[in-house]
C-alpha cells in the first residue's frame, strides 16, 4: 500500500478539523451553558460512582470512548467539570467502550456517529446566523460537535488503511513464540496501531480478525487489547493541545489510568486470562466455534480488564488528581475559573456556609486587584503580541469576575433559604452587595483596558505629563483597592474605614483638578482633542472605580456591625 505526501497532508488536515471542532465546541458550550449545564453535570458527577456511571452511559450511547474523553476534556476546558469529576467520567468511559467490542463480536456492526455530521451542520448553520446570542452559541456548539466527529472520521479515513488491510499484519506471526517478550511486543503494537488509526474500536476489529484467522493466539490478542487501551488515550491528549491546564491534566489522568491498568494486568497475566476463559467457557457456556469463541473471549477480557481497573483505581481519584497536578503545574500567567471554598452543596450549618462564602469573596477581591494591576502593565506594553496577550488575559478576568459573582450570589441565596437568624440574613444581604460592587470594579478595569486599546489604534500618544497624572491616579486607585482588601479580609478586628473614605476624597479631588487642567491643555494645543478624550476616559473610570470600592467598604462595614 502506497502512502504519499499528499495523503499525509490530508491526515494533517483531518487533525486540524478535529482540533478546530474541539475548540469551537468548547467555546460555544462555555457561552451558552453557563451555570445550567454546569449544575446538570455537577449533579450527574456528585461522587465517583455517579461519575463512572455517567461516563459508561455516554460512551455506550455514542459508541466511542475517544469521543467521550474528548467531550470531557472540552467540558473541563470550559470550566463545566472539575478535574476530579472528569477522572470519574473517564473511568466510566473505559467501561462503556467495551460495549463496542461486544457489538463487533456479535453483530459485526458499529454505529458510525460521523454519519450524523452533515445533518448536524445543516441544523447548526441557521442557529449560527441567529440574532439571539444563546441560539448562536448553540449553533457554535453543534457545528463544533459535527466538525469534531467529522475530523475523527477523516483521521481514520486518511490514516494508513490498516483496518481494511489485515494481511499487512500477517508478518507478526514471526514474533509469536518469544514467551512474555511476545506479550510486551504485542502491547506495543496495539498501542502504536491505535495511535495511528485513532479509534480503539477499529484496532479491536483488527485484533478480532487476526485471532479469528488463527494468526495469533488469544493470549497475544489480549496483549493487543491492552496496548489499544494505552493508544486510545492519544485522542484526548490531542484534544487537549489547544486547551487550558486543567483540560491537559484530565487527558494525562486518562493516560495514567490506562497505563497503570495495563501494568498490573501484565503482572497477573496468566491467572487473569484463565479467569476470563472460565467466565466465557463455563459461566457464559460459550464454546470454541470457529472464531466466535475467541471473539467472545477477547470481548470478555476487554470488559473484565476495564471493570477491574475501575474498581481498583476509583479509590485513588484524589491521588491521580494530585499526580497530574505535579506533572502539569499551573502556569503563572494562566488563570482558571474555579471557586476554591464553595463546592456543590452547603455545609452543615449556615454559619460555616457564610464563612466559606466570605473566604471566596476575599479571593474575589484579590483577583480584581490583580486585574487592575494588569491594566497598569497594559498601558506600557509596546510589543503588539504581548499587548494582545495581556488584553486577552484582562478580558478573561472580566468573564471570570462575572461568573464568580453569579456563583457566589447563587450560593448565598441558597444559604439564605435555610433557617437563619435575622442577623445572618442581614449579613448575607450585605455580602451580596459586596459581590455586586466587586464585579463592577472588574467591569471598570475592563473599560480601562478597552480605552487603552482604542488609544493604541491611533497614531498619537499621551504626553509625559499625562502619563505622570495617570500613574498618580492609578496609584491612588490601587491604594484604595489595597485598603478595601484589608477591610474585606478582617472580620474580627476593626480596620479604620476613614482611610478608604479619605483616599476616595483624594481621587475625586484629583479627578476634578485634572478635568479642569485638560480643558486648558486642549485649548493650548498641548495634545489633540482625541487624546484628551482617551485621557479623561481613563481618569474618569478610575474615579468611578473608586466609588465602587467605597461601596464595598460600606457594605462590609454594615455586615460587620450587624454581626457584632
Amino acid at each position: 500500500m502506497e502512502y504519499s505526501f499528499y495523503d499525509f497532508l490530508k491526515l494533517l488536515g483531518s487533525l486540524a478539523l478535529f482540533l478546530y471542532g474541539m475548540k469551537i465546541m468548547s467555546e460555544g458550550l462555555q457561552k451558552f451553558a453557563g451555570d445550567r449545564l454546569r449544575s446538570i453535570l455537577t449533579a450527574m458527577t456528585t461522587n465517583r460512582v455517579t461519575g463512572v456511571l455517567t461516563g459508561m452511559l455516554i460512551t455506550a450511547l455514542i459508541q466511542s470512548s475517544s469521543a467521550t474523553t474528548v467531550m470531557v476534556v472540552s467540558f473541563v476546558n470550559a470550566g463545566l467539570l472539575e478535574l476530579g469529576q472528569s477522572i470519574g467520567v473517564i473511568m466510566g468511559a473505559n467501561i462503556g467502550t467495551t460495549v463496542t467490542a461486544w457489538i463487533i463480536s456479535t453483530l459485526g456492526f458499529k454505529v458510525d456517529i460521523s454519519a450524523f455530521s452533515l445533518p448536524l451542520l445543516a441544523l447548526g448553520i441557521p442557529l449560527l446566523f441567529s440574532q439571539k446570542s444563546s441560539r448562536k452559541s448553540v449553533g457554535e456548539f453543534v457545528i463544533g460537535f459535527a466538525f469534531l466527529f467529522m475530523g475523527l472520521n477523516l483521521l481514520k479515513t486518511n490514516a494508513p488503511d490498516l483496518s481494511q488491510n489485515p494481511d499487512m499484519l500477517a508478518f507478526v506471526q514471526n514474533y509469536t513464540d518469544m514467551g512474555f517478550a511476545s506479550v510486551l511486543l504485542f502491547v506495543f503494537i496495539g498501542t502504536v496501531l491505535t495511535m495511528i488509526v485513532q479509534a480503539s474500536a477499529a484496532t479491536m476489529a483488527i485484533t478480532l480478525i487476526m485471532c479469528a484467522n488463527g494468526w495469533i493466539s488469544f493470549e497475544l490478542g489480549a496483549a493487543l487489547v491492552l496496548g489499544e487501551n494505552i493508544g486510545t488515550t492519544i485522542t484526548a491528549n490531542l484534544a487537549a493541545l489547544t486547551a487550558n491546564t486543567q483540560a491537559r491534566r484530565a487527558a494525562v489522568a486518562h493516560f495514567i489510568f490506562n497505563v497503570f491498568g495495563v501494568i498490573w494486568v501484565l503482572a497477573l497475566f496468566p491467572p487473569f486470562l484463565s479467569m476470563v476463559e472460565w467466565i466465557v467457557s463455563d459461566f457464559m457456556n460459550i464454546t470454541e466455534a470457529g472464531g466466535i469463541g475467541v471473539s467472545f473471549k477477547l470481548s470478555a477480557f476487554h470488559t473484565c480488564f476495564n471493570i477491574c481497573n475501575v474498581l481498583i483505581l476509583i479509590w485513588f481519584v484524589k491521588l491521580i488528581e494530585h499526580t497530574v497536578c505535579k506533572i502539569i503545574p499551573q502556569k503563572e500567567q494562566e488563570e482558571e475559573y474555579r471557586l476554591q471554598f464553595i463546592s456543590g452543596g452547603m455545609l452543615s450549618t449556615a454559619e460555616l456556609s457564610i464563612l466559606q462564602a466570605r473566604k471566596e469573596i476575599n479571593l474575589f477581591a484579590e483577583r480584581i486587584q490583580r486585574m487592575f494591576r494588569m491594566v497598569g502593565d497594559l498601558l506600557h506594553t509596546n510589543n503588539e503580541n504581548d499587548f494582545n496577550k495581556l488584553f486577552s488575559r484582562i478580558e478573561k478576568y472580566e468573564n471570570i469576575s462575572d461568573n464568580m459573582e453569579i456563583e457566589i450570589a447563587n450560593y448565598l441565596n441558597k444559604v439564605s433559604e435555610g433557617r437563619l437568624s435575622s442577623e445572618s440574613k442581614l449579613q448575607i444581604r450585605g455580602m451580596l452587595r459586596e459581590v455586586t460592587e466587586i464585579e463592577s470594579i472588574g467591569d471598570s478595569c475592563y473599560n480601562l483596558a478597552r480605552t487603552i486599546n482604542r488609544k493604541r489604534r491611533g497614531s498619537d500618544d499621551f504626553t509625559e505629563e499625562q502619563y505622570t497624572h495617570i500613574h498618580q491616579m492609578f496609584k491612588l486607585t490601587d491604594d484604595a483597592l489595597s485598603q478595601m482588601i484589608l477591610q474585606v479580609e478582617d472580620m474580627h478586628h476593626i480596620v479604620d474605614v476613614n482611610k478608604s473614605f479619605n483616599i476616595e476624597t483624594e481621587i475625586n479631588n484629583y479627578r476634578n483638578q485634572l478635568k479642569n487642567q485638560n480643558v486648558t491643555d486642549v485649548n493650548n494645543k498641548e495634545y489633540s482633542y482625541q487624546m484628551g478624550v482617551h485621557y479623561m476616559d481613563i481618569i474618569g473610570e478610575c474615579e468611578k472605580l473608586g466609588d465602587y470600592v467605597v461601596n464595598v467598604v460600606e457594605a462590609h462595614t454594615d455586615v460587620r456591625e450587624k454581626k457584632a
